[in-house]
């Protein structure tokens, strides 16, 4: 929802366009969206992979449903464009789209697309993607990048010093993994990174039990932050040395800030599309990764305290994470999108 507001806000901004979103009633749509002061419209759509078979039956009975429903909307709206972000209501949307031959767009943020974008990649007028091997899935990709702040993209490098910064991250839900085994391991590595401090974003159900964490296992509070959202991402990442995270589109923030990570892909994502965004950014020199299967306490501590540690190696991984990064992303995409419409 975030780049898909993004692009909402750039067309209707720049373009004058006139925006209406379609979603799901379970989504995160219903309530950013009206709070972003677009229209919505609401179809019947859900999941068919890694569910249950009465869910995946449900579905596919919806399908046709939501393709009608939205075949309505095309007629009744008469867009120039429709633009497919991935996502349940994507998939119906960008088939009526298709089957009334009204130009479509694809966005994809990660290496491997979701089966919506499967579906339809060779059907659509055009695609932006992130990365250049994603470009096959499509008709007509262009390697655009990811609509990310200019706030991130003006990150200053961070001046060497004695003092370092470790910033976890994981989304606004926050990741189990990390926040149950980084109080276990705080200790240790605040004794062997001198000078370090510790931020830790949770996500909200998990900030007391974290809290509580910390402070069973002695670690000390002045060195260490424990918030359930970041509002201050731009802040965060210039005045992190380090960052702890998972691979979904926070790769392309990491990019844009020029920040050194150490990623732990989410192994349930769908089609384990967040392993294949890490393993590119690891080719690039950008990153690091550690896998869950292979995370324990004592690898998460060796491979923290050895990267903060050398500073020749913080600095080389900053200079490729920045030559990732693609500013102007969310101009091209803009652009594309109303070519198209012309």
């Amino acid at each position: 929802m975030i780049p898909a507001l993004a692009i909402g806000r750039e067309l209707r901004d720049r373009y004058g366009a006139e925006i209406r979103f379609v979603g799901t009633a379970r989504g995160l749509e219903t309530k950013l969206v009206p709070e972003a002061g677009f229209p919505l419209e609401l179809v019947r759509s859900g999941q068919l992979k890694n569910v249950s078979l009465a869910t995946r039956i449900r579905t596919m009975l919806d399908l046709p449903l939501g393709v009608l429903h939205c075949i309505q909307l095309v007629r009744k709206f008469r867009p120039n464009v429709v633009v497919g972000v991935g996502g349940y209501a994507s998939g119906p949307a960008m088939i009526a789209a298709i089957l009334l031959r009204v130009p479509t767009l694809a966005y994809e943020p990660n290496a491997v697309p979701g089966m919506t974008n499967r579906l339809v990649g060779k059907y659509v007028s055009a695609a932006a993607v992130n990365f250049p091997e994603t470009a096959k899935y499509f008709r007509n990709a262009t390697v655009t990048g990811v609509p990310v702040r200019d706030e991130i993209f003006a990150v200053p490098d961070r001046t060497p010093g004695a003092e370092r910064r470790l910033l976890i991250t994981a989304g606004s839900n926050g990741a189990k993994i990390f926040n149950e085994t980084l109080p276990v391991i705080a200790t240790s590595l605040l004794e062997r990174v001198s000078s370090l401090s510790i931020v830790h974003q949770t996500g909200e159900r998990a900030l007391p039990a974290t809290r509580e964490a910390y402070v069973q296992n002695g670690v000390d509070p002045a060195k260490v932050v424990v918030t359930a959202f970041l509002n201050d991402m731009p802040q965060q990442y210039a005045a992190a040395d380090l960052v702890l995270a998972r691979a979904g589109s926070t790769v392309a923030e990491l990019a844009a800030a020029g920040k050194p990570a150490l990623l732990v892909p989410l192994p349930t994502a769908a089609d384990d599309h967040q392993r294949k965004n890490a393993e590119l950014v690891v080719q690039g020199g950008a990153a690091e990764m550690l896998l869950q299967s292979e995370l324990t306490p004592e690898i998460l501590l060796e491979r923290l305290t050895g990267f903060l540690t050398d500073r020749e190696r913080l600095q080389k991984t900053s200079a490729a994470a920045r030559a990732m990064g693609k500013p102007g992303a969310l101009k091209k995409i803009g652009e594309m999108i109303a070519g198209l419409g012309r």
